[in-house]
């Protein structure tokens, strides 16, 4: 026999044997689990990193704004970072198909481009409202009919809708203990909520103090008008960054008109304020119907719409839309500007007197120059961080 040949042989018999009592061993070693930085590194890159979180918590706000409704929910840089995964997450929905996101875009100013939103089982009633500045506001009631007491309790009720994400919990739909168990099983949440709360347990009230946190992060105050008003005594001084038509609609947009009996403007200005309130433009919580009726789901006219956003990035600086005005989301600022010329109070039992004089409706006839002024001044309404800042945005990244 071949030396050479007996050696090999010898090798060959020897690594089968060693292979053999290998694959008979009882007691494999198990794979190394993964830290928690591996798995929020795997779920989202460097979008999130745990030891280096973007900040929401210490944001600039400017000098002349006053009216923050967070005092009974702080937002936190770990708990705004959980709500944003959970904003943009369509594990939250029955079929995986709808997020927060995807009604609320960052690209609109978290508006949406559809008159109606779609969910997992047709469109919403009502046009979907923009989500920026909501701290910044007196009125914490949510949705267009302000059925929701505050923003938690409007965070999770999109979740629990059949229409929108699913989890109503009736007509064989699951419930929303189905959608917290099953983000509960999900490991990046259980890292997350241990990293946030010092447990993994997910329940309903901290998904709503997430997502709250996220959504009152989100703001807007880098526009042409909040550089005029960091230079200014007041909201009347005409703005020295302005050309004399934007401060020609300012003024229009502060000032009240003088209304006869009749209700038609013979002076003055339109009051657009007296329901947008400067400097903040949010919406006056007293507010009625806007004049505006509408049937919402073949159900009847629909007058008990008080709620509305901020008109901060009601449009961008250019005018381009972010997606249609208004809960009925049928329009641009032109039909917004018609309507309130001449409103009509026809089957309107719930007018908001502001917009009356002595029980007429108002008619205030605007002229042509009036009009461009005034969507002159609106434009200058428009930040432009709010569209690409990342921390508002996508943390699972763009979908393949």
């Amino acid at each position: 026999m071949n030396f050479k040949h007996t050696i090999c042989s010898a090798i060959i018999l020897s690594l089968c044997l060693f292979s053999a009592s290998c694959s008979d061993d009882p007691d494999p070693v198990a794979p190394t689990p993964l830290t928690d930085d591996e798995i929020i590194t795997r779920t989202f890159g460097d979008a999130i990193e745990l030891e280096n979180l973007a900040n929401y918590a210490n944001q600039n706000v400017p000098r002349y704004i006053r009216k923050n409704n967070s005092a009974a929910m702080p937002i936190t840089d770990a708990g705004a970072t959980l709500g944003r995964v959970l904003f943009y997450d369509k594990q939250l929905s029955v079929d995986n198909t709808i997020s927060c996101a995807s009604c609320h875009k960052q690209a609109l100013a978290f508006g949406d481009d559809d008159r109606a939103s779609v969910g997992v089982n047709g469109n919403t009633p009502r046009h979907s409202m923009r989500l920026l500045n909501v701290r910044f506001a007196d009125e914490v009631q949510f949705f267009w009919d302000e059925r929701a007491p505050s923003l938690e309790a409007q965070t999770t009720t999109p979740i629990q809708d059949h229409i929108e994400m699913g989890f109503s919990g009736e007509g064989g739909d699951p419930n929303l203990d189905d959608a917290l168990a099953k983000i509960a099983a999900l490991g990046y949440y259980q890292v997350l909520f241990n990293f946030v709360y010092g447990d993994s347990i997910v329940t309903e009230q901290r998904v709503q103090s997430a997502l709250s946190q996220f959504v009152r992060s989100i703001q807007s105050f880098d526009s042409r008008y909040d550089e005029g008003r960091a230079q200014a005594a007041g909201e009347l001084e005409p703005f020295t960054n302005f050309t004399a038509l934007e401060n020609l609609g300012k003024q229009l947009f502060v000032a009240p008109p003088a209304l006869d009996t009749e209700g038609v403007r013979i002076a003055g200005g339109l009051a657009c304020a007296g329901c947008h309130r400067a400097p903040e433009f949010d919406i006056d919580p007293e507010m009625q119907n806007n004049g505006v009726i509408a049937t919402i789901a073949g159900t009847g006219t629909d007058l008990t719409v008080t709620r509305a956003p901020t008109l901060r990035n009601v449009v961008r600086a250019d005018g381009t839309g972010n997606g249609g005005l208004m809960h009925t989301g049928d329009f641009d600022l032109d039909a917004v500007l018609d309507h309130y010329n001449r409103i009509s109070d026809e089957g309107n039992t719930n007018l908001d007197n502001r917009l009356a004089s002595m029980g007429n409706p108002q008619q205030l006839l605007l002229t042509p120059a009036e009009r461009e002024a005034v969507i002159a001044f609106l434009k200058t309404l428009a930040g432009q961080d709010l569209y690409t800042n990342e921390i508002w945005s996508d943390p699972f990244g763009p979908m393949p």
